[in-house]
C-alpha cells in the first residue's frame, strides 16, 4: 500500500471519520479504498491508496494513543504500586494508569471505573475484545473497599452488560488477607464462574506489599497462602471437570511461597498469561528440560567467559540455583546464584521485576571481581522499560561500569548459554563503547503488572 505518508506526519482523519488512537486507525481503515487525512508542515492534506483484503496498513505511530495522555486511574487501592513507592524516584512512577485502550491493544488490567458513556457506546461498536479486567471482588461494597473508591459501580453488571455485547474478558483477583479472600475470593470465583465462556479466565494473584505502605495491610503468611492454593485448585478441579479448563489460575508466587508443585504447561489451557506472572516459571523449567536434552548435555566448546555470576530476585532464586546446580554438575563451568534483597522496596517485595539497580550494585560488589573472567547475568525482566532501565533509573552498562565486568541479561538458561560462548545480544560491556540495544518486548510497559 502506497499511500505517500512520511515520517512525522500527523494523522488526523481516516476515510472521513477522526482517529484519537491506533484502535481509530484500525478500525476505519479496515476498507480497501483508504482516504488519509494529514497534516504536514502545518499544512493540510489528503492521501488515498488502496489496499487487499487481509493487508496491513503499514503505519508506525511515535504512541499509541495521540493524545500522549494515559487515562489515569480515580481508584486508590490501598495495594496500589504507586500509593507505596519509595520517594524522589521518577515522575512516571507515580502516575496511576487505567486506561481501557491498553487494556485492549497490550493486555493492561483495567477496573472500568473511570468510563464515560462514550467509552462503553465505543468499546460495543468497535468491538475491543477482550478485555483485561481487575475484579478484585465481586461483592460490591468489598470491591469498594479493595478499591478505595466508595462510588465505583457493580462490576457483575459491567461484566454483563460487556459479555452481553459480544466482549470477552480475562479477569484478575489481587487477594488481600482479611480483605477479600476467603469467602469473598470463593464468591468471586463463582459469580464468574457464571460469565463464561464470555469470562475466560481469573487470574489469581498475591497482594505486593512494600515498606512505605501505610494502610495497614500485610503479606501473606504461608498458612494464609496455603488457604488461597487451597480454595482455587478445589475450584479449577470443580470447573475441570464441568468445562473441560481450569478458569482460575494461581500465578506462580503461590506454587514458590507454599512450595507446592507447579502445575504442567497443558494446565494453563493455551492462555498467554505469562505477563500476569501465569507460567512464566514453568516456561523456564520446560526450555530448561529441553536444553539440556540438546546443548547441556557435557562440556561447552567455545567459552568467551570461565564462569557467571546469576542475580535474581528472592523469590525466584531456588528455583534458578536448581538449576544452576545442574548445569555445573554437566558442564563443569562455575555459576554462581546470588539473590538480591529489595532494600529500596523492602524485603517483602521478591519479585525481578521490582529490583532496583542500586541494590545490585551494592550486593554484587562483594562477588563479583574485575580482575575475574566472569560475566554477570541479570534478568531482562527488571529493564524492562522503554528506556531499558530499572525502576531506580540505573541502566544496565552504569551496572556493568560500577562492577568492571561486562553484564548479559537473560529469561532462560539458553540466555545463560549464549552469555557464556559471548553469543548473547544483550552484553553491556563497561570497555566497549554504548550501543543501543533494545530490551523491552513489544506490548507496552506498566510496573503494576509486576505487583
Amino acid at each position: 500500500m502506497l499511500a505517500g505518508l512520511r515520517a512525522h506526519d500527523a494523522l488526523s482523519t481516516v476515510n472521513g471519520s477522526a482517529v484519537q488512537d491506533v484502535i481509530d486507525v484500525q478500525y476505519y481503515g479496515a476498507e480497501s479504498e483508504l482516504a488519509f487525512g494529514i497534516e504536514r508542515d502545518n499544512t493540510a492534506m489528503e492521501l488515498h491508496s488502496q489496499r487487499e483484503f487481509g493487508q496491513a496498513l503499514g503505519i508506525e505511530f511515535e504512541h499509541p494513543t495521540f493524545d500522549i495522555d494515559i487515562r489515569r486511574c480515580n481508584n486508590l487501592c490501598p495495594f496500589c504500586f504507586v500509593l507505596q513507592n519509595a520517594p524522589r524516584m521518577r515522575r512516571t512512577l507515580y502516575i496511576k494508569d487505567d486506561d481501557y485502550r491498553y487494556s485492549f491493544l497490550f493486555g493492561h488490567f483495567v477496573t472500568l471505573t473511570n468510563l464515560d458513556e462514550h467509552d462503553w457506546a465505543r468499546i460495543a461498536e468497535q468491538h475491543l475484545s477482550p478485555l483485561y479486567v481487575s475484579v478484585h471482588a465481586t461483592d460490591t461494597d468489598i470491591r469498594r473497599q479493595c478499591l478505595r473508591n466508595p462510588t465505583s459501580g457493580d462490576i457483575m453488571a459491567q461484566l454483563r452488560w460487556l459479555t452481553g455485547h459480544g466482549i470477552q474478558v480475562h479477569t484478575q483477583l489481587v487477594v488481600t488477607p482479611g480483605l477479600n479472600d476467603g469467602k469473598w475470593l470463593a464468591k468471586s470465583i463463582d459469580d464468574l464462574a457464571a460469565l463464561y465462556p464470555a469470562v475466560l479466565s481469573v487470574s489469581v494473584v498475591p497482594v505486593g506489599l512494600t515498606k512505605h505502605h501505610k494502610y495497614g495491610h500485610h503479606p501473606h503468611t504461608y498458612a494464609e497462602a496455603l488457604a488461597v492454593v487451597d480454595l482455587v485448585e478445589a475450584r479449577q478441579r470443580d470447573f475441570r471437570a464441568r468445562h473441560g479448563i481450569g478458569f482460575a489460575y494461581l500465578t506462580d508466587e503461590w506454587y514458590l511461597v507454599t512450595q507446592r508443585p507447579l502445575p504442567a504447561k497443558r494446565a494453563y489451557d493455551h492462555l498467554a498469561l505469562q505477563e500476569n506472572g501465569l507460567g512464566m516459571v514453568r516456561d523456564f523449567l520446560n526450555e530448561w528440560q529441553k536444553l539440556k536434552r540438546t546443548e547441556v548435555r557435557g562440556p561447552i566448546l567455545g567459552l568467551k567467559y570461565d564462569s557467571a555470576v546469576l542475580a535474581t530476585a528472592a523469590l525466584f532464586a531456588p528455583v534458578l540455583t536448581k538449576a544452576a546446580r545442574e548445569f555445573v554438575d554437566r558442564t563443569g563451568i562455575p555459576l554462581k546464584v546470588v539473590p538480591i534483597r529489595n532494600d529500596g522496596l523492602g524485603e517483602t517485595i521478591v519479585v525481578a521485576g521490582l529490583l532496583q539497580g542500586n541494590d545490585i550494585i551494592a550486593q554484587l560488589k562483594e562477588v563479583v571481581k574485575p580482575e575475574d573472567n566472569v560475566i554477570v547475568v541479570l534478568p531482562r525482566i527488571t529493564f524492562d522499560h522503554p528506556d531499558g532501565i530499572a525502576l531506580d533509573d540505573v541502566a544496565p552498562m552504569t551496572i556493568a561500569q560500577a562492577l568492571g565486568r561486562p553484564i548479559a541479561l537473560a529469561d532462560w538458561m539458553g540466555d545463560v548459554v549464549d552469555a557464556l560462548t559471548g553469543k548473547n545480544a544483550l552484553v553491556f560491556d563497561p570497555t566497549v563503547p554504548e550501543t543501543q540495544i533494545p530490551i523491552v518486548r513489544d506490548g507496552g510497559w506498566a510496573v503494576e503488572k509486576y505487583l
